[in-house]
């Protein structure tokens, strides 16, 4: 049994070590909310295939302090993700705000997406007027 719970206890605290984000958590759990979505959607810029929530460099910790900073300062998303983009680009974002810059980032799937049916379409139409061929149905 002490075996047992010493295993636990080690396995616990192994989890708080690893753990990325370490800072205390917000009082208010709305704000707590604000904070857990802004820095799942903030790409690490070190990285760049994580999120600053997932990554564990000092660039994504400082980007976390900075956005828990100006979160108990009372600033808006809108506002975290101005101050980002002007300081680190449209990039630091997953998902890029929708402006004459990243427009196509926005049109391109739509894009493809219609020339591919437009494609389709016309493949279906020629196979439509090729002749049938009588020899080959109900001939074995």
């Amino acid at each position: 049994m002490k075996a047992a719970l010493t295993f636990l206890a080690i396995l616990f605290s192994m989890s708080v070590a690893l753990a990325i984000d370490s800072d205390r958590a917000f009082d208010d759990p709305e704000l707590q909310a604000r904070y857990e979505t802004i820095i799942s959607e903030v790409r690490c810029l070190q990285c760049q295939n994580q999120s600053i929530k997932d990554s564990n460099v000092s660039l994504a910790a400082d980007l976390r302090r900075e956005i828990r900073r100006m979160l108990a300062e009372g600033k808006s998303d809108a506002e975290i993700y101005d101050f980002l983009v002007a300081r680190y680009g449209e990039f630091a974002l997953y998902r890029p705000r929708m402006a004459g810059k990243t427009l196509v980032l926005w049109l391109a799937p739509l894009m493809l997406l219609a020339a591919g049916a437009l494609v389709a379409m016309r493949v279906v139409r020629r196979r439509m007027t090729l002749p049938i061929d009588n020899d080959t149905i109900g001939h074995e």
